[in-house]
């Protein structure tokens, strides 16, 4: 019996992606034929960059990465799951408060799609990190260097600086 290929992809807004976010993606790489990064556009986050800027970020960490690409989308997480021909969604668990979230999203995914999620908990020095908390400590100047990528942090940096 032959080997089904397995795409997945693995969406979020990224804004900006961290070393947490990079942590699951190099793991979650070993799990599937093909996973795509996903960069959402959410309509109720305040978003520091623009899609663009964030993939262009992001394919700059995941040029070496065999398997790996990432692209914008808009709309439903599902629907562009779907579209893609995705078999599964991965996602990462930093901790129980995402864990409530996470099954309920997964549920109505599977109820509404039929696509099952699959959860990688996040490396324990990384289980704190989220981009909201980046673009804070960011914003105050605090020291990065541990959470995100040196080319996150420079364009960062550049971002904050304009404002």
């Amino acid at each position: 019996m032959a080997k089904k290929f397995v795409r997945a992809i693995f969406p979020g807004s990224f804004d900006p992606i961290t070393n947490g976010h990079l942590d699951v993606i190099q793991r979650g790489m070993k799990l599937f034929d093909e996973l795509v990064v996903a960069v959402g556009r959410s309509p109720v986050k305040n978003q520091l960059f623009t899609p663009e800027e964030r993939v262009e970020m992001i394919a700059e960490l995941i040029r070496d990465l065999p398997g790996v690409s990432v692209e914008a989308f808009e709309g439903l997480t599902v629907e562009y799951a779907a579209n893609r021909k995705a078999d599964v969604i991965l996602r990462g668990l930093r901790s129980l408060t995402d864990v409530q979230y996470e099954f309920q999203l997964a549920m109505t995914n599977r109820a509404v799609a039929g696509i099952e999620t699959i959860f990688i908990m996040t490396s324990e020095q990384y289980g704190f990190t989220s981009s909201t908390l980046i673009r804070e400590i960011a914003s105050l100047g605090g020291d990065l260097s541990n959470l995100i990528p040196k080319n996150v942090q420079e364009r960062l940096k550049q971002r904050l600086d304009k404002k």
